[in-house]
C-alpha cells in the first residue's frame, strides 16, 4: 500500500523540493485544466478539493457526487496528460454545513453519508468541519462538541475504506474554520487565533479520536486549520501580517506532525503567500481568487466578441449572467446587501465571487459556449488584448501566450496560480 504524500507534510520544510502545498478549490473544468498544466511544468503533486457545498451525496450545487467528480476530474488529467499517481483529491469542510438547518442528528447523520462516499470514491485528504451549530444551537459550538462529531466522522471514513488496499486518508481538524467562500461583510480586523486554543484544539480532537475508537486515524491528522489574520469580503481583503501570527507560528513546535491549513488566503500577494508558508501554514486554499481571474477573461472576451462580430448575439454574457442571477438569488442574496446598483455590482465584481455557483447553470453555460464559438479560431488583436485583458498582454506580446480564446483563459487562471506555487517553493 502505497503511502499518502501529505503524511509528512510538516518535514517538507527540511528537505528539498516544496515547503508547501496549493489547495486547489474549484469545480471548474478551465480552472482545473490550468492547475494540472502548471503542476505538469513544476513536476508537482496537484491537490484539488472539492467542498460539501459543491459535491455531496446529493449533487450540491455542480450536481456531482464524489464518485462523480473523481470521474469528472481524471477525464480532464487524461486530456491533459496529467499522472493520476501526482493527483491528490480532497474534501473541503465535510460536515453538516450544507444541512445546519436541520436538527443535529439529521445533520450529521447526512453529514456522515457524505463522507463515507468521499472516502469510497478515493478522497485522501479529509478536512473535518463540524464547527457550526445546527438548529436550535449556538452558531459556534464548543470545542468539545465539535471534535466529539470530527471524530465519529473520522470513524465512519474509516470503516468505509476498511479492507481496502488504497492510500489511506490523512485529516484536517479544526474549530476556528472561517465559513466556505468567504466573509459576508466588509472587513477590517481580524483576531489571529491564540497559541492555547491551537493546542487545545489539537489536545481535544486528539482524546476525541481516542474515544471513538480511532487512534490510528489521529496519527493521520497533519493539519488544523487556524485564523492566521487572512480574509476577504465583497470589497476589501485582509492582508497577511507575519508579526501578528508569529505566536500561533511558534506553536508548531509543540505540535509533532502538524501544520497549519490556511484558509481564504484568496487575493493575497505572493510576499504575504511566501511568508504564510514559511510560518508553518503550508496548505495555502484558494478557490475564488481563481474563479474571479476566471471571470474577468470571460468579461473580458465578451468586450472583444461584442466589438469583432456587433450584432451576432442576442445577449452578451454578461446581460446573461445578470438575467441569471436576478431571476435565481438564492446564492448571493445573503451576502450581498445595499442599494440595487450596489447589488448589481457585487453581483458581478465582488471578492466573494459567487457567480461560481451558477457556472454550470444551462443558460450561462450555453451563452460561454456561444462565447467561444464566436471567437473560435480567430486570433484575438494584441491591441484588444492590451484593452481588455490586460493581465496577460505581456506574455501575449512575449509569446508565452497564444492570443486565443482558450490560451486567454487559461493564462488568467495560471497567473493566479503561478503566485501560489512560487510561495510554496519559496
Amino acid at each position: 500500500m502505497s503511502q499518502n504524500p501529505l503524511l509528512d507534510i510538516a518535514k517538507w520544510k527540511d528537505r528539498a523540493g516544496p515547503r508547501g502545498i496549493p489547495s486547489i478549490c474549484s469545480a471548474h473544468p478551465l480552472v482545473i485544466e490550468a492547475s494540472m498544466l502548471h503542476a505538469l511544468k513544476d513536476g508537482n503533486y496537484l491537490l484539488i478539493e472539492a467542498t460539501c457545498n459543491q459535491v455531496n451525496q446529493d449533487g450540491g450545487y455542480t450536481g456531482m457526487t464524489p464518485a462523480d467528480f473523481r470521474t469528472f476530474v481524471e477525464k480532464i488529467a487524461a486530456n491533459t496528460g496529467f499522472p493520476l499517481e501526482k493527483l491528490i483529491l480532497g474534501g473541503d469542510h465535510l460536515g453538516p454545513n450544507p444541512w445546519k438547518n436541520l436538527a443535529a442528528s439529521e445533520a450529521m447523520e447526512k453529514a456522515r453519508v457524505m463522507i463515507a462516499a468521499f472516502a469510497k470514491a478515493g478522497f485522501t485528504k479529509l478536512h473535518l468541519d463540524t464547527s457550526m451549530g445546527c438548529a436550535g444551537e449556538p452558531v459556534a459550538l464548543p470545542d468539545a462538541i465539535t471534535a466529539e462529531r470530527a471524530a465519529n466522522l473520522a470513524a465512519v471514513a474509516e470503516a468505509a475504506i476498511s479492507g481496502d488496499n488504497g492510500i489511506k486518508p490523512v485529516y484536517i481538524i479544526g474549530t476556528e474554520v472561517p465559513i466556505p467562500g468567504g466573509a459576508m461583510e466588509e472587513l477590517e480586523t481580524l483576531e489571529v487565533t491564540s497559541p492555547q486554543a491551537a493546542l487545545e484544539t489539537v489536545n481535544i480532537h486528539r482524546q476525541a479520536f481516542i474515544d471513538a475508537g480511532v487512534e490510528e486515524a489521529f496519527s493521520r491528522a497533519i493539519g488544523a486549520v487556524v485564523q492566521p489574520g487572512v480574509e476577504f469580503g465583497n470589497h476589501n481583503v485582509i492582508p497577511y501580517v507575519s508579526e501578528a501570527a508569529r505566536d500561533l507560528s511558534a506553536t508548531l513546535a509543540d505540535m509533532p506532525g502538524f501544520v497549519f491549513e490556511a484558509h481564504s488566503t484568496d487575493y493575497q500577494t505572493q510576499e504575504a503567500l511566501s511568508s504564510l508558508v514559511n510560518d508553518g501554514f503550508a496548505i495555502l486554499k484558494v478557490g475564488p481568487g481563481l474563479t474571479f481571474a476566471l471571470r474577468e477573461a470571460f468579461y473580458g472576451l465578451d468586450r472583444i466578441a461584442a466589438f469583432l462580430f456587433p450584432d451576432q448575439r442576442k445577449e452578451s454574457l454578461i446581460e446573461v449572467i445578470e438575467r441569471v442571477l436576478t431571476t435565481d438569488p438564492k446564492n448571493w442574496e445573503k451576502y450581498y446587501h445595499g442599494t440595487s446598483d450596489e447589488q448589481r455590482l457585487q453581483r458581478h465584481f465582488s471578492y466573494s465571487d459567487r457567480i461560481r455557483y451558477y457556472w454550470p447553470n444551462p443558460e450561462i453555460t450555453s451563452a460561454i459556449n456561444a462565447l467561444f464559438a464566436l471567437l473560435d479560431g480567430v486570433e484575438i488583436p494584441e491591441t484588444l488584448i492590451s484593452q481588455y485583458l490586460q493581465g496577460s498582454y505581456e506574455r501575449v506580446r512575449d509569446g508565452k501566450v497564444r492570443p486565443y480564446a482558450h490560451d486567454l483563459s487559461i493564462a488568467a487562471v495560471d497567473a493566479v496560480l503561478d503566485i501560489y506555487f512560487k510561495a510554496c517553493r519559496s
